[in-house]
């Protein structure tokens, strides 16, 4: 059995636990929700949710060391074998005031809380004992014949919560789904809504959705119902294709499909400034697509006109591989004949440690100045290419750099 796998089945086996003890103690409940949605589609569901009739006062009652999350919502969390199982209490929602959260929830029938949510495939619950589906909105039907369709109105359910366009995005591409036309109608005509939601809960959804293996179509659907405007903060400006991110492997960083996406649409001016605006991205995230973009530029213009160190530099940079892999998306021969030059300058050492470093001119009574990095650049260029290869050799060469010496580098 996988790790994944193994996961899987304790998290069910703690939810199964505290669903038992409240189906004894008289209480209608069932598993909700994703966990439901993707055993049905054959998947391994990564947590399980229990729905049930008992108020959060029950809950805690029954178990005494919970703890509520959201206790206003309904929302308790309890401790089993060693999992936290998010135990939520059947209700309505009304008046979603911030276009997140329901301004007040009324209690209610599991009929009630699978109206409230968001797609019908996500309204599914699931018996935890005799694995009966119960099912009041026609989730099942959906998945069955691969549909992506909000519950009740689509407009009411994206006017609830306006992010809840850019998942149904998401879980159209992961899950292969065709996106219901109602459904999508009320996506593309409220688009430009989405610039309500925090730029936070935007690029979390983001990094998920880019993240899958399904990414392509996410963005080709993006694009088509134009939330890609307020996501990107831009439109496309070139042909409507996707060749790079179609052509990533399946498991990559979500930063380099980012990019690659951006590379399909050619709009990559200002792009750092820009995503960082619209997406809040961290400061980690921010510099790799700064240096990546820098990486492919050098890769593309610049590689041929490299000498050995200037090769080496690069090649031995932290995003080499992850840029170089966009290279041979674009350029498949190019990418090939660097991955043949990086091949033989691997043999005399890609990136060595350094024979000297400040310390070591400061140990040899050289006084520190403007010119200590330019000189240190120097000798270790001279170390990549093979110009010298000690301690020694390399001094004399920062000696002779600095004018302190009037004979040439020793090379031995």
């Amino acid at each position: 059995m996988s790790r994944s796998a193994a996961s899987s089945e304790a998290s069910k086996a703690a939810a199964r636990e505290v669903a038992v003890v409240l189906l004894e103690h008289g209480h209608e409940t069932y598993f909700a929700g994703g966990c439901v949605r993707d055993r049905l589609l054959g998947l391994e569901p990564t947590d399980i949710d229990v729905a049930t009739e008992a108020t959060p006062d029950r809950v805690l009652e029954l178990f005494p060391g919970a703890r509520g999350v959201g206790a206003s919502f309904g929302v308790m969390l309890v401790s089993r074998l060693g999992r936290m199982i998010e135990v939520a209490t059947f209700r309505s929602d009304f008046a979603y005031e911030d276009g997140r959260r329901p301004g007040r929830v009324s209690f209610g029938s599991s009929k009630d809380d699978a109206l409230r949510r968001d797609f019908t495939i996500n309204g599914i619950f699931e018996h935890p004992i005799t694995g009966e589906i119960v099912d009041h909105v026609g989730g099942r039907q959906d998945l069955d014949q691969r549909v992506l369709r909000a519950i009740g109105e689509p407009e009411d359910r994206f006017e609830e919560d306006r992010l809840r366009m850019l998942r149904g995005i998401r879980f159209a591409a992961r899950f292969h789904l065709t996106l219901d036309p109602a459904t999508e109608a009320a996506i593309t005509a409220r688009a430009d809504r989405l610039a309500g939601v925090s730029r936070e809960r935007v690029g979390h959804e983001l990094r998920r959705m880019l993240a899958d293996p399904g990414r392509a179509i996410a963005a080709q659907l993006s694009e088509s119902t134009g939330l890609d405007r307020t996501i990107l903060g831009s439109s496309r400006s070139g042909p409507t294709t996707f060749d790079r991110l179609s052509a990533l492997p399946l498991h990559v960083p979500w930063v380099d499909a980012l990019l690659a996406w951006e590379l399909d649409r050619s709009s990559t001016t200002e792009m750092a400034d820009r995503l960082n605006t619209h997406l809040v991205l961290s400061n980690e995230e921010r510099l790799e697509i700064a240096e990546m973009s820098t990486t492919r530029r050098r890769l593309l213009q610049e590689w041929e006109g490299l000498g050995i160190a200037g090769r080496k530099r690069l090649a031995s940079t932290k995003l080499f591989d992850r840029t170089l892999q966009l290279v041979r998306i674009e350029r498949p021969e190019h990418a090939t004949m660097i991955t043949d030059s990086v091949v033989e300058l691997r043999k005399t050492g890609l990136d060595p440690r350094p024979l000297l470093s400040g310390d070591d001119l400061i140990e040899a009574g050289i006084s520190p100045g403007p010119a200590f990095g330019r000189v240190l650049f120097s000798v270790y260029d001279a170390q990549l290419e093979g110009r010298i290869h000690t301690k020694v050799g390399a001094l004399e060469f920062a000696r002779s750099a600095l004018n302190l010496d009037s004979e040439g580098p020793n090379t031995d």
